[in-house]
Order: structure tokens, then sequence, then C-alpha cells
């Protein structure tokens, strides 16, 4: 994988690439909120000489960092898709995990023509219908809750509520550790991320995927409603719904071989 860097005029963004054709598709990483590019090491190991590959550390998070907080969900859409046209991807099929699902969303909004495929790890739908307005409410305020929260309490809540393996544990502890000592960047990533979530879901837009997709839901996975999301959104559209035993919301490291080969079940569709 070669790292690269994209200048925004709020920061500069740091992505991982793996180019081996260029008329194939490319698979499009998308880590969740707080969480960096490690967070798909398996997917990547698994199809580097298969697929085209990429992944970002997103906005303010990681190596891409120093940024201003001075944007929206649209703007990471936006800020992918000149990425693409940089690097002449042509075929993404986004992959995005909890808040890299949104994002995904909200790239299918803007360049609806230009997604290939799309695949939901424990994420949740973007149209406002199906959240409350409290739900909302809340969404817009959970800064300060992280600012004054024990950093070893969000720590071991942030490790064990998001994954039940060993691996998946240890892995997302490294991937906090990172803000260690610094919990204001980190609550200001977390509130800063919910906001932008919450914004974009009172739009009130369509986000409609119109390409070969899938939803991938833990059986464990408790972070929020998202099970509930889960059900809601593979009812009322159609998109096919696997549930991932013994996974939480992180399943694609708990059951990393299981959620591989859901991915490849969407990624051959446009090979």
């Amino acid at each position: 994988m070669l790292e690269k860097t994209y200048i925004t005029p709020l920061g500069t963004i740091h992505y991982w690439i793996h180019i081996i054709d260029a008329d194939i598709g490319t698979l499009v990483f998308l880590p969740g909120l707080t969480a960096d590019h490690r967070l798909f090491d398996k997917q990547i190991e698994y199809f580097k000489d298969k697929y085209n590959v990429f992944v970002w550390d997103a906005p303010a998070h990681a190596a891409s960092w120093p940024f201003k907080f001075d944007f929206d969900l649209f703007d990471k859409a936006k800020w992918l898709n000149e990425i693409f046209e940089q690097e002449k991807i042509t075929k993404p099929i986004i992959v995005g995990q909890s808040m890299g699902g949104y994002v995904g969303q909200a790239y299918a909004e803007l360049y609806p023509e230009s997604l290939k495929g799309f695949v939901s790890i424990d994420s949740a739908p973007l149209q406002r219908k199906y959240v409350t307005l409290v739900e909302i409410w809340l969404l817009k305020r959970i800064e300060p809750v992280y600012f004054y929260y024990p950093w070893k309490s969000l720590l071991k809540s942030g490790t064990n509520g998001v994954a039940v393996s060993e691996y998946g544990r240890k892995l997302m502890h490294e991937i906090m550790m990172v803000y260690d000592g610094d919990k204001k960047r980190y609550s200001q990533i977390a509130g800063h991320g919910f906001k932008i979530l919450a914004n974009a879901m009172e739009r009130n837009l369509p986000y409609e995927i119109k390409c070969p997709a899938l939803l991938i839901c833990g059986e464990q996975d408790h972070a929020g409603s998202c099970i509930r999301y889960n059900k809601a959104w593979h009812k009322y559209t159609g998109i096919p719904l696997e549930w991932i035993k013994d996974a939480g919301h992180n399943s694609n490291t708990d059951k990393p071989e299981l959620v591989n080969q859901l991915i490849e079940r969407i990624a051959m569709q446009v090979r």
C-alpha cells in the first residue's frame, strides 16, 4: 500500500492505495467515527491482490491531522470524489463501516452514476424517516458528553463496546490510544461527526442506492440502534441484509473471513 495525501482548504487527508488494474473495481474502505485505516487491515490483506484497494484516515482522524472542523458529510464525499479523479478511480465500490457507510450514502446522493457498489458494515440509513426528533437532538449535543467522561471509561467502552473478538478489541484499543492525552481532540472528532450526521439527516434527501448493495450487521452490535435501523433499512429498500453471528459493531474485525466473502459477492458484480 502506498501512502499518499490530498490537500484540502481545511487540512491534508492521508490515504493508502494499491492499484493493480485501472479497469477493474476499486474497493474503497471508509472507517467509522474515531477509527482509522487500520480498521480494515484484514480486508486489505485479503483483497489487495484481487482488486484495487483504497483506505483513508478520515478528515481530522489519526494521520489526517491537523484539520479544521468546518466541513460536513458532503464535503467528505466531494473530497473523496476528487481523490478518485486524481487517482483515476472509475469504478468505486464503497465499503463503509458505521460513519463510513454514511459517507458512502452522501457520495451516492452526489454521484449516483459513479458509485458501482456499496457495502454497509454496521452502519445505518441516512434518510430522515428512520430517526426520531429526540435522536437528532442528541446527536447534536454529544461532544461535551465525551469530553467530561473519564478517559479510562471511554477507552473501555470504546473497545469492549464495539467488538467481541480479542483481535477486534485489541485493534480498537490501539486505534483509540492515538488520542491518549488529547481527549479534547477525541471529543471534537466524535461530537463534530455526530453533528454533521444529524445535519445530513435533516436535509431529508433521498440517499438512494442505485448500484449493487449489501447491508452487514453484527448480531451483537449494540452501538446506538444499529440493529433496529438495519431491519428497517432492509424492509423498506429491499437491500439484502446479512447478520454476522458472534460479531459486534466492528463486525469486519470480529469475523473478517465471513465479511470478506460478503464484500467479494458485491465486488464480483462490478469486475
